[in-house]
């Protein structure tokens, strides 16, 4: 999952976003941007986003009441007919309306609100005809919890449809009160609006001073009327997520899925990688060392010193292709690793690295070798590109350990401008991470200093 954020600090204190501006929408400015210039709490009420969710709160009484008629006429009528074989499909036909009208939510909750909500898994009957789409139906838990969203929606829709115009439109009114008080004096035959009345007082808003207080008391109405809403759609957002979307189940299913196909994609890379450099490295270089000694060995009896030299030369080809084997040996699992854990490993790396490269693992135990080969070669490669793009003068590598996560954070002083979202050998990296439920986080500004953060399960 490769996601580019603001950064960790020194051994896992997080800092999201940094001290860079944001929009309320979590954008940051572009560089040819005008950054607004009132703040956020004086141009709230005016904001598209504001008038979008307040629209989202008034359709959400007149929906949430058929939804609700619906949901409950259908069950009841099913419920009632159970007792001949019609309940079963008048149930069935509930439950597939009900999906439909949270199809609709989903909708709505995208347009107004700006949630994406992935549509819940599809029916899937185990057999066909009509008898076994509609035990799919009332088998599906995701249907269920369409019914469950129509029955606790409407009271919700009902509080927050109520608490929503009351605060907007006494907002808004007193706000402008001293534009229209004119209205009472004028058509009602009172000097303006009543604050208090019986049978011997009443106090009307007046005259200037007591209109300004309106005003102003409405000026604190409509600041604070955004923020209400918007926590009242904070509620809509968790009913729509969490019952019209897929379950927590088949999220995961999903997302192991992805994985697992993640993992057979990178071991077949490797295979195809492993294969190609003992083609094009060693079994040339043995072919080659085959021929010579064939040669020498023709030459043994009629010139034994070209015989000779001809052992000398195969005998240096030897050693380079046993480099090559070491190295690709070392591609594969180092040695070191095993033997000595991620300490030596990292050191080894560190060493062969062209800027000097100051190393700090933390650990009091091992983890899992499939979770320290992948820390291994994560650094691996972080160093490889310091090496090849980055110009630093220098590098460090911290690994440590935070409750059940391990750490691998790898900082240079280059140039910076790393990106994992950019389709490079990042990208790939963060795919090797994700499928082992681990998170790249890249923090790369341009100019510098590159910070890479690997965040892996522990696993012992």
């Amino acid at each position: 999952m490769a996601t580019q954020y603001g950064g960790y600090s020194d051994h896992g204190e997080y800092s999201r976003y940094g001290d860079h501006a944001r929009y309320t929408d979590g954008r940051r400015p572009g560089r040819g941007e005008r950054r607004p210039r009132l703040p956020l709490a004086l141009r709230a009420p005016v904001e598209a986003r504001a008038w979008r969710e307040f629209a989202y709160v008034l359709l959400s009484l007149p929906i949430s009441i058929v939804l609700f008629t619906f949901a409950v006429t259908m069950l009841s009528l099913g419920a009632g007919l159970l007792v001949t074989f019609l309940g079963i499909p008048v149930l069935a036909a509930g439950l597939v309306g009900c999906r439909g009208f949270g199809s609709l939510e989903r909708t709505r909750a995208r347009a107004l609100l700006g949630l994406e909500v992935a549509p819940p898994e599809p029916l899937r009957p185990r057999g066909k005809g009509a008898l076994s789409w509609m035990g799919a139906v009332l088998r599906s838990g995701t249907s269920w919890r369409h019914v469950l969203y129509a029955v606790v929606h409407l009271p919700w829709a009902v509080f927050s449809f109520a608490v929503s115009v009351a605060f907007w439109s006494y907002g808004w009114a007193m706000l402008t009160y001293p534009l229209w008080f004119w209205v009472f004096p004028m058509y009602g035959g009172q000097g303006g609006l009543q604050l208090y009345g019986d049978e011997q007082h009443r106090i009307y808003l007046d005259n200037p001073f007591e209109i300004t207080v309106t005003a102003l008391v409405g000026l604190l109405f409509t600041l604070a009327t955004p923020w209400i809403v918007r926590a009242l759609t904070t509620v809509d957002r968790v009913l729509v997520h969490g019952l019209l979307g897929p379950s927590r189940l088949v999220s995961r299913v999903v997302e192991l899925e992805s994985d697992r196909g993640v993992v057979v994609d990178t071991a077949a890379a490797d295979l195809r990688r492993i294969e190609r450099d003992l083609h094009d490295g060693a079994q040339a270089r043995l072919v080659a060392l085959a021929m010579d000694l064939g040669l020498a060995k023709e030459k043994l009896r009629e010139d034994p010193r070209a015989a000779a030299r001809m052992v000398d030369e195969a005998h240096g080809e030897v050693k380079t292709a046993l480099q090559e084997l070491r190295d690709l040996a070392r591609g594969i699992h180092p040695a070191v690793l095993t033997d000595r854990g991620l300490d030596a490993a990292l050191s080894a790396v560190a060493s062969r690295c062209t800027v000097p490269v100051q190393v700090e693992v933390d650990l009091t135990e091992r983890p899992a070798p499939a979770i320290e080969g992948i820390a291994y070669f994560t650094v691996s490669e972080l160093l490889q590109n310091v090496s090849k793009h980055s110009g630093a003068r220098s590098a460090s590598v911290d690994v440590w350990r935070v409750e059940n996560r391990l750490m691998v954070q790898v900082v240079d002083d280059g140039v910076g401008g790393a990106d994992a979202s950019a389709g490079s050998g990042l990208a790939g990296l963060a795919g090797r991470l994700d499928a082992v439920d681990g998170i790249l986080v890249v923090d790369s500004p341009a100019g510098g200093p590159t910070r890479v953060t690997a965040e892996l399960p522990w696993r012992a």
